[in-house]
């Protein structure tokens, strides 16, 4: 079909121009590896299975299997209206070659996992838009789909038996004020947050000799302009720095604080994450911030032609795989959000305090199915900071440390959406294994669990990635919220995570993380507090961090 289009385009790079030109002909093109004969999506330069340089775009059947999808109801783009589907396709040819799409020609709710569907093409200009429509000449027929790996058997050995964790300790946390649409200066914030965490750790502003923050100087609403605009503000002068968006999720900033303390270039790094995202999204939609209409690059190349504007289109994918295979409904997701809720009512600072029945959460608008309002964290704004110190200094601070027992970082998955992971949340499962091969700690010594939000979904990932339950088992463990209440067998995010305190990217997990180990939590204490899990990283990459009490 060949008609004007209301999708944002794809930028075609010199090594994806020739797919999204492949429709010309009404052939879908796929990378292919002359080699080993493996299909790799999207293009790369050497083979994901064998690494040869021998691929080249090859002509495919077109016929594929619907792994994972979701109808969006959320009105992402003024001229592309819903609802539509967003899915995973997994191709014929390879199951290791899939692609984020839409599934068009058919009623949306007739969409199931399992689908076999056909590709057509939209034409754009000089772009083939590649969508699927259900394969009349196999209505009813359930395709084959991508068995779960085992990304245990991926982990290493620990490089050497001396842990850097054992060389550091969180010494102070601060978080700024935070709220929806406060219109504060981003770096006003910061500095708030970092002076009440330097404050708590008992230093002085010259006694910070690093700093460190995810994502660094990011696009609007992400960030207060990173490093150098904290280290101008506070007129810093710090031995090391380090900002960037390539870490073990948005705490693997604190991370590599720790190995720069552990190495001993640094004595107390200041840790921070600022986020406006209200702000921001209030000036746009004023018209007092300009946004430039500019064609998709980078990951969003594969995602925003198919209206896969948001993570809750991505992950809401791998939650209908979840429900697929393992069975259970979104009344398991709502208990997830009716916990945090309830903690949030113990919280002042929360955002979201007032009373959340499951017919609220049930009978509240859809945004990307199975997720409706409740299933997604809180856009504020708001600064969160971390001060990691070397461990024997800890003795001269004067709140208890917080001692860091493990970390778990490795990369056992591919880096991506939609190519690997299709049970749970991408870059959940390889940090979850790796942490536990740092400790001999094991998930029943947890007291209480700080577990990313962005989604419930995400939340149900970790609990299941990080062995409090099999695969499958979270709706069991919930037990209807008792399993994760404030005085069950795992209390969830007792501050009311993400979801209703509001989404801090996560270091507000850490922060509240450091709260209940020193026993400072107060309404929501957990009581007897010794082990907590914070994990962070909505997707890829991502990581976790397994922390203790002096106490």
């Amino acid at each position: 079909m060949d008609r004007p289009t209301g999708r944002p385009l794809p930028q075609p790079t010199l090594a994806s121009a020739e797919f999204w030109a492949g429709g010309g002909d009404g052939e879908l093109r796929i990378a292919r590896c002359g080699d080993c004969s493996a299909y790799t999506h999207p293009p790369l330069p050497r083979c994901r299975s064998c690494r040869s340089a021998n691929m080249a775009a090859t002509p495919v059947s077109g016929r594929a299997t619907v792994a994972g999808f979701t109808v969006n109801v959320q009105q992402w783009l003024p001229d592309l209206p819903p609802p539509y589907v967003v899915a995973i396709v997994v191709l014929d040819e390879d199951d290791g070659a899939r692609l984020t799409t839409n599934i068009v020609n058919c009623d949306p709710a007739d969409v199931r996992v399992g689908m076999r569907v056909r590709v057509l093409f939209e034409k754009a200009g000089e772009v083939y838009l590649p969508l699927f429509e259900p394969d009349p000449e196999q209505a009813g027929v359930t395709g084959p789909l991508p068995e779960p790996r085992d990304h245990g058997a991926a982990l290493r050995p620990m490089a050497r038996r001396r842990k850097f964790e054992d060389e550091v300790a969180l010494t102070g946390v601060g978080q700024s004020e935070v709220g929806r649409r406060l219109m504060a200066d981003p770096l006003s914030l910061t500095a708030d947050a970092c002076l009440r965490a330097i404050d708590d750790a008992g230093l002085t502003v010259d006694e910070i000799d690093g700093l460190a923050t995810y994502p660094g100087n990011a696009p609007a609403g992400m960030s207060e302009g990173g490093v150098m605009a904290l280290a101008e503000a506070l007129q810093l002068k710090p031995t090391w720095v380090a900002g960037g968006a390539d870490t073990p999720g948005q705490i693997g900033s604190i991370m590599s604080a720790m190995l720069a303390v552990a190495s001993g270039l640094c004595r107390h790094v200041l840790c921070f994450r600022t986020v406006w995202e209200s702000s921001h999204t209030a000036l746009v939609r004023s018209g007092r911030w300009h946004v430039g209409d500019e064609r998709a690059t980078g990951m969003m190349e594969w995602r925003l032609p198919f209206g896969a504007m948001s993570a809750a289109n991505w992950i809401a994918c791998q939650a209908s795989h979840y429900f697929h295979r393992y069975g259970g409904d979104r009344e398991t997701l709502g208990w997830i959000a009716l916990t945090a809720r309830d903690n949030a009512a113990r919280n002042p600072e929360a955002i979201y305090r007032d009373p959340l029945t499951m017919d609220d959460y049930l009978g509240a608008r859809v945004v990307s199915t199975p997720f409706g309002l409740y299933d997604c964290d809180v856009p504020v704004d708001g600064a969160v900071a971390v001060i990691v110190s070397a461990v024997e200094t800890a003795a001269d601070r004067p709140k208890p440390p917080v001692l860091v027992e493990a970390v778990g970082t490795q990369i056992t998955e591919r880096l991506s959406w939609d190519q690997d992971t299709l049970t749970h949340l991408p870059q959940s499962l390889g940090p979850s294994a790796h942490l536990w091969s740092r400790t001999s700690l094991r998930p029943e010594d947890v007291d209480v669990a700080g577990l990313y939000d962005g989604f419930t979904f995400n939340a149900l990932s970790w609990l299941e990635a990080l062995g409090f339950c099999e695969f499958g088992g979270a709706r069991d463990f919930i037990d209807e919220g008792r399993g994760i209440a404030l005085d069950g067998r795992l209390p969830l995010n007792p501050h009311g995570g993400q979801l209703s305190a509001g989404r801090l990217h996560g270091y507000g997990f850490v922060r509240e993380a450091v709260l209940q180990l020193r026993g400072e939590a107060e309404g929501r204490q957990v009581h007897d507090a010794r082990v907590a899990v914070v994990t962070a990283g909505g997707g890829v990459p991502s990581g976790a961090m397994l922390l203790r009490s002096d106490r």
